[in-house]
């Protein structure tokens, strides 16, 4: 392991955390943009999906050219979380709902220069031994996805341009740290040359396309339940016990993806370690299909029941996510390490949006109790695919 891993772990793990916040900063006052943007059906729809729109753009971009790979990493990391913040802050000054959403989009679009570039950064700090280190960061970036639910608790009565003023901030500091005070991993001075050929190279290594078609399934799921989920919880807590405080709703909230989750990604970072990438994603992605079908069933009962498989769920939804890009950067070269994770992740947050969008319309013809069922037919393609895996390993 290279000298300093665990400082540059820490460094690139807190910015995660504090650039990430920018993902859902705008969903989590959406009904105070509604008002203030005119917003309808149709175009709140689009606001739910204007990041992971944006995203895959920029991965797309990213990994055809194969930036990751011709530049330095940590620059581009600084300089997409700068961009993000100023392009996420300018949303205080709008009043048209399609300047709101472009700018949306294009936060999206830079935010494909923090996430895959961050895994890039701590693969190459940790050449072996890496997925505890890469489950920490998953663990960073879903406490900085959920983060606006907390802000939102102390900032709801005040305004709700603080929570885009104070994602923005962190963002900053993000960039801040990236640049200033964390250092490039020994022996990563040379950046590899492009070649539209970086990315076949991806297309055509089976062990990294396994691991990709395991991460698509794991993708389906995902994104879709940190979306619905507190909305499910709100409607089926006012259901059951009407006039509980938004505050608990939203607190609830970041316990079921934020806290619980990154407990998950720790915890299944450890796990795979030891028993093996395929077979923590299996066990993961069973058990999340299983919770993704019995949650409805809890709608409109127990408050403490609901919460409860809310938190198993949050826990198991991400506990294997850092695995499939632990396993595409022990498969893949070096020469396109960069390229191969931003197409994975370019591909994922594709399929995402057509799963938000799905449980949006499933939810208005068959309700709440059958609506998150759909989502366990990802994890369920994933676990076949990570059987096939599994003999690589």
């Amino acid at each position: 392991m290279n000298p300093g891993a665990w400082k540059a772990l820490l460094w690139i793990g807190l910015s995660e955390l504090f650039a990430l916040s920018l993902w859902f900063s705008a969903t989590v006052i959406a009904p105070e943009l509604s008002n203030n943007w005119g917003l309808n059906s149709k175009s709140e729809a689009w606001l739910s999906v204007a990041v992971p729109i944006g995203f895959v753009f920029g991965a797309l971009i990213s990994s055809y050219f194969g930036l990751a790979d011709r530049y330095n990493a940590r620059k581009i990391f600084a300089l997409s979380a700068l961009t993000g913040a100023i392009l996420n802050g300018l949303l205080i000054f709008v009043d048209v709902a399609l300047v709101g959403i472009i700018l949306r989009i294009l936060t999206g679009v830079i935010l494909a220069g923090v996430y895959p570039v961050a895994v890039k950064m701590l693969s190459q700090w940790f050449p072996t031994k890496r997925g505890l280190a890469i489950g920490i960061l998953i663990a960073a970036l879903t406490i900085g996805s959920s983060l606006p639910h907390v802000v939102m608790i102390f900032f709801a009565s005040v305004n709700w341009q603080l929570i885009i003023i104070t994602s923005s901030i962190l963002a900053l500091m993000a960039a801040a740290i990236v640049n200033g005070l964390l250092t490039d991993a020994p022996g990563t001075a040379n950046q590899s040359t492009f070649s539209f050929k970086l990315l076949k190279k991806v297309t055509s290594n089976k062990p990294v396309m396994l691991a990709n078609y395991g991460y698509f399934g794991h993708m389906w799921e995902l994104y879709a339940m940190w979306t619905w989920l507190p909305l499910f919880l709100a409607a089926s807590f006012e259901s059951h016990s009407p006039g509980l405080s938004s505050g608990f709703m939203r607190l609830t909230s970041f316990i079921s993806i934020g806290i619980a989750g990154a407990i998950g990604c720790i915890v299944g970072g450890l796990l795979a370690d030891r028993i093996g990438r395929a077979r923590l994603t299996i066990v993961s992605m069973a058990i999340s299909a299983a919770s993704s079908i019995l949650i409805g069933f809890t709608f409109g009962h127990s408050v403490w029941l609901t919460f409860t498989l809310s938190i198993i769920w949050g826990i198991f939804v991400i506990s294997d996510s850092a695995q499939f890009s632990a396993a595409v950067s022990d498969f893949a070269d070096v020469e396109y390490l960069g390229t191969a994770l931003t197409f994975q992740m370019c591909v994922g947050f594709l399929i995402t949006i057509f799963s938000i969008n799905l449980i949006s319309v499933l939810q208005n013809f068959v309700g709440w109790e059958w609506t998150f069922a759909a989502l366990a037919i990802g994890p369920i393609l994933g676990i076949i695919s990570m059987t096939k895996f599994k003999r690589y390993e």
